[in-house]
């Protein structure tokens, strides 16, 4: 049982407050540590698919996320320089009864940040965490200028750059994948599609979907090169080198790229999955244990999954037995998804003209004649429930 008990989470990203919703709903003592001064949220847009919905609707969040998110009614792929429909998922034909938000990243994380206070979590923020210290019964946390002290249970949510991660595996060893991505958020038009289009052209591919009431539209282009670039997202890029990379793209696509104003850039790195995501009664969460390339849009809704799956196996087995519990659970399903994005790339990028007229084509005509069943080769991950583990 975790009722009664302490835990500390660092970070207050999607994993970290959505593990603080679930413990503190379950009785448990908690206090997140988040090292920016105030829980804010750079603009971005995320995708968060039928299995993350769950969670937030076991949560008791469902409506609120429903009032605060688009609904997503389908994607689009399309021949990214002429504009051509490749195939369209219609969610209401291919998935009916499942929901897909498209989600304002800031509004999730207010949505969450509101759960967790309302369920008496304490969110401390302007703390800095310079280690972690793991040992088979306890888990100390020293913070920036403080002595190491306990602070019970510790779950690292602390994304790409984990303390936490690295008190249990060592020092991470990317590599760069030879892809960069921008990303912006646009003024809509009001005439986009409650949908996620995705233009796919050679070597690479941009993704767009409306967000805040279709008020605003967000952008994602991803490019194959060979110049490095940092990881992160807060690097900024001036907008006319992502005017440039996209030039040869279609008009509809030129004419979103026209309105961006401001833009960041970051590289995209491979990780590998955690070997180690727990050690005594400290376990990692989210991008502390599995960083996924952002081609299948899970790396929010894996986060969201293993705050769920920790926190009842934390309720069930306790803070012995239930870390090992939550790996059994997680890492398989986590490293398979970010396998998946890591070849979904791939997909989108055919450069061999053509190869990419003949792999295009066999789409449109899989969408004419069975698009459920194309769809279905997705279902693995659109369809589990984590919240009746």
């Amino acid at each position: 049982m975790i009722a009664g008990q302490d835990v500390t989470i660092l970070g207050a990203g999607i994993g970290g407050l959505t593990a603080a919703v679930a413990l503190a709903r379950r009785g448990a003592h908690v206090t997140v540590l988040e090292q920016a001064p105030a829980i804010t949220e750079v603009g971005a847009g995320l995708q968060i698919s039928p299995n993350g919905v769950r969670v937030l609707e076991a949560l008791g969040l469902g409506e609120a996320a429903r009032d605060r998110a688009v609904h997503g009614h389908g994607v689009w792929l399309r021949d990214g320089v002429s504009g051509h429909e490749v195939i369209d998922f219609n969610f209401d034909k291919v998935a009916p009864g499942a929901t897909f938000l498209l989600f304002h990243r800031a509004d999730l994380i207010d949505l969450l940040a509101d759960a967790a206070l309302d369920a008496g979590v304490t969110i401390r923020c302007g703390v800095r965490v310079e280690r972690v210290i793991p040992s088979l019964t306890t888990a100390q946390v020293q913070l920036v200028g403080e002595p190491a002290q306990e602070m019970g249970f510790i779950i690292g949510a602390d994304g790409l750059r984990s303390v936490a991660h690295r008190a249990m595996n060592g020092a991470r060893n990317p590599f760069f994948t030879g892809q960069v991505a921008w990303r912006a958020t646009v003024p809509a038009t009001g005439r986009e599609p409650a949908e996620a289009t995705v233009y796919m052209g050679p070597g690479r591919h941009m993704v767009t979907y409306p967000l805040r009431g279709g008020t605003m539209v967000n952008l994602v282009a991803v490019e194959e090169r060979d110049t490095w670039a940092d990881e992160g997202w807060t690097h900024q890029d001036d907008p006319d080198n992502l005017r440039r990379a996209f030039s040869g793209f279609c008009d509809d696509a030129q004419a979103l790229l026209e309105r961006v104003d401001g833009v960041h850039l970051w590289g995209l790195f491979r990780h590998p999955v955690a070997v180690n995501w727990h050690y005594g009664h400290c376990a990692l969460l989210g991008d502390a244990a599995h960083p996924t390339l952002p081609f299948m849009a899970q790396g929010a809704v894996m986060a969201i999954e293993d705050a769920w799956v920790l926190a009842a196996c934390l309720d069930r087995d306790g803070p012995d037995a239930g870390p090992a519990r939550y790996q059994q659970l997680r890492r398989a399903r986590c490293e398979k998804i970010v396998n998946a994005a890591s070849r979904n790339a791939r997909n989108y990028h055919y450069a061999n003209p053509v190869a990419r007229r003949l792999g295009h084509g066999a789409l449109r005509v899989a969408g004419r004649l069975a698009p459920r069943q194309v769809f279905n080769r997705f279902r693995w991950i659109y369809d589990t429930d984590v919240t009746r583990i």
